[in-house]
């Protein structure tokens, strides 16, 4: 007959075995509770995303970052985004698709209807940039005249290709209102004229060849090589009523593909590119 210590040894090295090999499941089961549901591959480099997620739209953000997740952005930048989706988003692309973002916020307002809380301490709502590696020097700016609603850009700087690169984001006014849009433009692209390496990605609310857009025409280039304000027959639109009001301007690099993306989860699309950094200029922003 064993005694006390042997059977406890004994039904310990059972115990490990059990948890090393399992009982009858397969070898990676145990696995499984360890690592993300889905972790099967990381972010794509270089690749970068604009998304107007819709608010109030009452859309599920498991299935929102199910839809990132499925392109695996470097950076995206979010419109219509309150901090509290976003931040459950977050979750979800790591705890479900093994995707770890950093995450920076634009607030333009705090608002309870769209972004719950209370009352007396709404939730915030804007824009918002994940991106898989660390940003500096968020800055986040209203515009003077935001129209019907508050508006503005966010802009970080996130390292694509081993090089910095200055990353905007913003929203201007809903439809007509060019006026305040072409004055929300000028803000915008004195920003971004002081960089030689820019990304500006967003919802725009106007179609290419709108006069409003006029400014960024002059220092960037839209993603799409077919899209010009010039030219906008092969402009391939972003929206569920089939305009292009979605941008991914880019100054000082060029674009290896380009994307557009419908979903059933927001009236815009998910628009995105692989950009071609090796023809990116100098190292300084």
């Amino acid at each position: 007959m064993l005694g006390r210590g042997t059977r406890l040894l004994a039904g310990a090295l059972t115990l490990v075995c059990m948890v090393l090999v399992g009982p009858s499941a397969p070898s990676d089961a145990l696995f499984a509770r360890s690592l993300p549901v889905g972790a099967v591959r990381d972010v794509v480099p270089n690749r970068v995303m604009t998304w107007n997620i819709c608010n109030p739209c009452g859309e599920s953000n498991a299935d929102r970052a199910a839809e990132i997740a499925r392109y695996a952005p470097q950076v995206i930048g979010l419109q219509e985004a309150c901090e509290r989706d976003v931040e459950e988003i977050r979750e979800y692309l790591t705890d479900l698709h093994g995707l770890v973002y950093h995450v920076e916020y634009g607030t333009v307002l705090r608002n309870w209807n769209r972004c719950g809380g209370v009352p007396w301490s709404p939730g915030a709502f804007g824009q918002a940039i994940l991106s898989a590696t660390p940003m500096t020097d968020r800055v986040n700016v209203e515009y003077p005249d935001g129209g019907s609603e508050d508006r503005g850009y966010m802009a970080v700087t996130a390292t694509l290709g081993g090089r910095p690169v200055r990353v905007f984001n913003t929203h201007l006014a809903q439809r007509r209102q060019e006026s305040v849009r072409a004055g929300q433009t000028r803000v915008l692209a004195a920003a971004v004229a002081r960089y030689e390496r820019a990304i500006v990605l967003g919802d725009f609310n106007a179609v290419p060849d709108a006069p409003e857009l006029t400014r960024m025409w002059t220092l960037a280039a839209d993603t799409d090589p077919r899209c010009r304000p010039s030219s906008t027959a092969g402009c391939e639109p972003t929206t569920d009523w089939h305009s292009k009001f979605d941008y991914v301007f880019l100054r000082g690099m060029a674009p290896l593909r380009h994307r557009v993306r419908p979903t059933t989860h927001s009236d815009h699309h998910l628009l995105g590119t692989d950009l071609d950094l090796t023809t990116a200029s100098g190292g300084h922003l």
